[in-house]
């Protein structure tokens, strides 16, 4: 089916303003999210992350097992861990851990508004804005504090630097899964130039907005897909 834009534009308004209607919330104090890991097809391995809080300090964890020739890498583990703001998340140390040895990590101070990422033994401290987030924080601040505009821009710190990124709420959708039939609100990473990938985001609507999906396009049409295979406490 093709929407004008027109009607792509109502959609997200509606979908922005259903989102509205829920107020301030949290996801339970402990839940587990399982996902398949698939490039262009083929399952390349399974993610799980796992974020616990107590209303006010939260930690995500997520780690990635890999299948065939990615099995000789290891395990990959990122961490998040900070504290829950009117705001949203608010991050104060992110880590990216590949194998035994390899970190990355990302320390936020809140009061000069700044992050020091450290990275193969360097470091580098940069300013950040208010609404600076990492990763892992990013795709579950909305759990908490659904936004509320239509677009929105968020600047991401990993462990490796800066990158200022535009959403754009795209609408509600019913998303099959192999955990079933999910209806979710899908976001998307506005493109920053006719090379940039293309980012799509889908949150359960009815699962406190938790993520279950992630899709990656690159340029050249290389798919990356992480899709949700459950959700338990």
């Amino acid at each position: 089916m093709i929407c004008s834009p027109v009607s792509l534009c109502r959609a997200g308004l509606a979908a922005l303003a259903l989102w509205a209607v829920a107020a301030q919330a949290s996801p339970p104090e402990r839940i587990t999210l399982n996902y398949q890991m698939i490039r262009n097809g083929a399952v390349l391995g399974e993610v799980v992350e796992t974020l616990e809080h107590d209303g006010r300090n939260y930690t995500i964890t997520s780690e990635v097992k890999g299948r065939g020739i990615l099995a000789i890498f290891g395990s990959l583990k990122r961490t998040s861990r900070g504290r829950i703001t009117p705001q949203g998340l608010r991050p104060d140390e992110f880590r990216d851990q590949r194998g035994s040895s390899w970190v990355v990590s990302a320390k936020f101070d809140w009061e000069t508004h700044s992050v020091t990422q450290e990275r193969k033994g360097k470091s580098v401290t940069l300013k950040i804005p208010a609404e600076a987030q990492d990763p892992l924080s990013l795709a579950y601040s909305f759990a908490f504090v659904r936004p509320k505009r239509k677009k929105f821009e968020v600047v991401r710190a990993d462990g490796r630097g800066l990158t200022s990124s535009r959403f754009s709420v795209v609408g509600n959708e019913k998303l099959a899964t192999p955990a079933g039939e999910i209806p979710t609100l899908r976001v998307a990473k506005v493109p920053d130039g006719p090379d940039d990938k293309a980012t799509d985001i889908w949150f359960a609507a009815d699962r406190d907005f938790l993520p279950v999906r992630v899709l990656v396009v690159e340029k050249d049409g290389t798919r990356s897909d992480q899709i949700v295979t459950r959700i338990g406490d």
